[in-house]
């Protein structure tokens, strides 16, 4: 199991990841939507932004905080840390229950072509 830090770190990696994006990229497939990752085995939800200009840093919430979020994520500490470091798959992670994602199938395809 990794930590809440180890967590924050790697969803600060991923910000920096999606810095990487080009700009182009982004006007195609880029729509705002307000973000949402539980971290199940550790009880933590990090609420985050997705727009146009980047993806802003995650803050942490309580849990069950009630901010509305386009795009829920679901998973565990140590399948965060493993896919933004590109140890695990995004694809294989959804097919095997490991992640699942609470979105509209339109989100679903635009945030497929980003990761």
């Amino acid at each position: 199991m990794a930590t809440v830090e180890e967590c924050r770190a790697a969803l600060d990696k991923l910000v920096e990841q999606f810095d990487e994006v080009s700009e182009e990229d982004r006007a195609k497939h880029v729509v705002e939507r307000r973000l949402a990752c539980r971290i199940s085995d550790l009880g933590v939800t990090f609420y985050g932004r997705i727009h146009r200009g980047g993806l802003d840093q995650f803050d942490e919430v309580p849990p069950d905080d009630g901010r509305p979020a386009e795009v829920k994520l679901t998973l565990k500490s140590e399948d965060l840390v493993s896919m933004v470091n590109g140890e695990l798959d995004m694809g294989r992670a959804l097919l095997g229950g490991r992640v699942k994602i609470d979105a509209s199938l339109g989100d679903l395809l635009r945030l497929r072509k980003l990761l």
